[in-house]
């Protein structure tokens, strides 16, 4: 694990990257994330057994929601929790700079 979220992170970010900092029972993880201009595919949408949520530490990002269809633009700073069987999708994020994310998974 980093010492600093924002240390080690790859030059060159051909995909997303995601690393697992902390895991537990039932599921429970800690992942750093790092986009650079990524987004998830057309037509695809995450759908986790598991509650999530997600904190923006830098850049910018917007979230999509297929049910009530929504966006959410993030900045750093901004949290959002994202509960168990909700649709949702990663449509931007800035392509200039890291958006680096913190993402807590876990179940009730």
């Amino acid at each position: 694990m980093p010492d600093n979220l924002f240390d080690g992170i790859p030059a060159q970010l051909p995909q997303e990257w995601l690393q697992t900092l902390l895991s537990g029972d039932r599921g429970f993880r800690v992942e750093r994330i790092v986009s650079r201009g990524h987004a998830s595919p057309d037509g695809f949408w995450y759908q986790q057994d598991e509650d999530e949520w997600v904190l923006l530490l830098s850049g910018s990002a917007e979230l999509e929601y297929q049910s009530p269809s929504s966006r959410v633009t993030l900045r750093p700073g901004d949290a959002v929790a994202i509960p168990a069987g909700c649709r949702h999708r990663v449509s931007w994020t800035a392509p200039d700079q890291d958006s680096v994310w913190v993402a807590i998974f876990y179940q009730k």
